[in-house]
């Protein structure tokens, strides 16, 4: 689902900065030979997301949701020069994509990949993190929260994608992901240790700052 005028997102993106090179091409490999392309971040989102690092500067970054390595890239832009981004996912076929991506960047020494069950790696990374994104299975968005949370600095940014699901996070029936996702959105804007806005960019992206 789109929700601008198709002229509306071209001028938008025409107005936004170009995304580097590399990611152009991350960009065109995965929409040629990866599954549900659509996964991927893109251009204007990804500007989005490179934008909040750079004004946040953060130390380290914990990212869930690997996929081809188009956001991790995007949010390694704002890493201070001996940060480090660690991004979580159990897809080794779409990480392999990524590491290629990874190695061929400047932050190939700042990212570090995690293959595995998220909630089973959050408890073992032993940093305090200043930004973090979800995107992975919806039906976990709370209990990610709950998990990086007290690993987050006050003043950290929590960036969930997916949030508005195709808009269907306003109807009156849903399924279980559609169903999760609203449980997030409610749970977070009524959370006394965030304070939260919801960006309706591309498919809903939730900017949740640590308060305390």
């Amino acid at each position: 689902m789109e929700f601008l005028p198709e002229q509306i997102e071209e001028y938008a993106i025409n107005h936004t900065e170009k995304e580097p090179q590399l990611l152009a091409e991350l960009n065109r490999e995965t929409w040629a030979n990866v599954m549900i392309p659509r996964m991927l971040s893109g251009h204007l989102q990804g500007r989005v997301l490179s934008m909040f690092s750079k004004l946040v500067s953060p130390k380290n970054i914990l990212e869930i949701g690997t996929y081809t390595g188009y956001s991790a890239l995007c949010l390694a832009e704002g890493l201070k020069p001996s940060g480090n981004l660690h991004t979580l996912d159990i897809n080794e076929e779409y990480t392999a994509v990524a590491k290629r991506y990874f190695n061929k960047s400047a932050y190939s020494n700042n990212i570090k990949q995690h293959i595995g069950q998220a909630l089973d790696i959050i408890p073992n990374l032993d940093c305090k993190f200043q930004l973090a994104f979800i995107d992975a299975d919806k039906e976990n968005y709370a209990n990610y929260f709950d998990a990086i949370i007290d690993k987050m600095d006050v003043g950290g940014l929590i960036i969930a994608d997916n949030v508005l699901w195709s808009g269907k996070v306003t109807s009156n029936e849903m399924d279980e992901e559609t169903q999760a996702l609203d449980n997030y959105n409610k749970k977070i804007v009524t959370s006394d240790r965030v304070e939260t806005v919801l960006f309706p960019v591309r498919d809903g992206l939730m900017i949740s700052r640590k308060v305390k």
